[in-house]
């Protein structure tokens, strides 16, 4: 047997054990993670005492349920951004004592009943807050 025989023989072989062991891993019984549509660099006003205090930059990732796929609601994105801007100036999401950091809990509970009129009833099932970054960080003491 020459070398480029022996050589082809192992890489079919190969392939062929890859193909095997990729086709077990797939029909396994492993739950696949929900869809998911992020949300990144959305800045939002912190607000106390009728004033503009500061921004937090959020990054947000929504859970998609329903029935509902990313592709069906990466063209809305840009409407969800909107009503969350939206809500966060009509009842700011403030944190008490706090000007570097937003109450997520409220800032969820928001953007999925806005999801509701905007996708449909149920598309989002919950939103959670990847990362919070304050515009500044010094100076925001309360009362000045």
């Amino acid at each position: 047997m020459d070398r480029r025989r022996l050589i082809t023989a192992g890489t079919v072989a190969l392939a062929g054990a890859a193909a095997t062991s990729a086709a077990a891993s797939s029909s396994s019984k492993t739950p696949a993670a929900p869809p998911t549509l992020g949300l990144a660099g959305l800045g939002l006003p912190v607000i106390a005492d009728g004033r503009i205090r500061n921004y937090v930059f959020v990054s947000l990732q929504l859970h998609i349920g329903g029935g509902k796929t990313v592709e069906e609601l990466r063209p809305k994105e840009a409407f969800f951004r909107d009503a969350l801007v939206k809500a966060a100036h009509r009842t700011p999401f403030t944190v008490p004592g706090d000007w570097t950091r937003l109450d997520e809990g409220r800032m969820s509970a928001a953007l999925v009943a806005a999801a509701g009129a905007i996708s449909g009833r149920g598309s989002v099932t919950r939103v959670e807050v990847l990362n919070q970054a304050p515009r500044r960080r010094a100076g925001m003491t309360p009362g000045r």
